[in-house]
């Protein structure tokens, strides 16, 4: 973070919450609440030791608990605020369901083209997500945000302007991982300066210990 009051615009980092039973398993996992594995609580705190020396003027988090007990376990739970436009996308009757499942019944469907039956459509989240932008595009100093990874993703390609939103469905984001909105010269011109950071989650023999998506 800048030193002071600064009139340049702060970075965004965003931290995508730590493993849970569902994303270990490729389940999609929208409102239904569950906690973080114990593997998840660990990498929680890794995360917490790549963010250590860094400072930001507001840390944010979705509701949901596995979002708020990895903002917990990496240092930020006191001084978080929930933000309920960062919960995850809500799956309908999805939830709970991998895209395996979903395609053998639905061989063309796409999350951010088809969206969810009894959920939310893309274009619903990519309105949220520009909500959500609009509010940052006005912070002057760092800020830190819990999420989940289709919000961060559909986050991410609104913050610089990309249409249709169905391009997020590009961009890798594991459990546990770092990633950063900014802007390359001006905030005429945001950017993505980090996305899907994991070096931190590496074992002493330099394997991944969280390698789910």
């Amino acid at each position: 973070m800048k030193g002071g009051k600064s009139e340049e615009p702060g970075v965004i980092y965003m931290a995508r919450h730590a493993e849970t039973a569902w994303s270990r398993t490729g389940q999609l996992t929208g409102l239904t609440d569950l906690p973080l594995t114990e593997q998840g609580e660990r990498n929680a705190r890794r995360l917490g030791e790549r963010l250590k020396g860094l400072t930001f003027a507001k840390v944010f988090t979705s509701p949901l608990r596995r979002a708020m007990r990895t903002c917990e376990l990496a240092g930020f739970g006191s001084v978080a605020e929930i933000d309920p436009d960062l919960v995850e996308w809500d799956y309908g009757e999805y939830d709970g369901r991998t895209t395996a499942e979903i395609r053998a019944e639905r061989p063309d469907w796409s999350l951010f083209r088809d969206g969810c039956p009894g959920g939310e459509s893309p274009q619903q989240i990519a309105a949220r997500a520009d909500r959500v932008a609009s509010r940052l595009r006005a912070e002057t100093e760092d800020t830190l945000l819990f999420s989940s990874r289709h919000f961060m993703q559909a986050l991410a390609v609104r913050w610089v302007g990309i249409e249709p939103i169905a391009a997020a469905e590009s961009l890798i984001l594991r459990t546990s991982s770092l990633s950063a909105l900014g802007y390359k010269d001006s905030p005429s011109q945001p950017a993505i300066q980090l996305w899907n950071e994991t070096h931190y989650l590496l074992a002493s023999n330099g394997r991944e210990v969280d390698p789910n998506n």
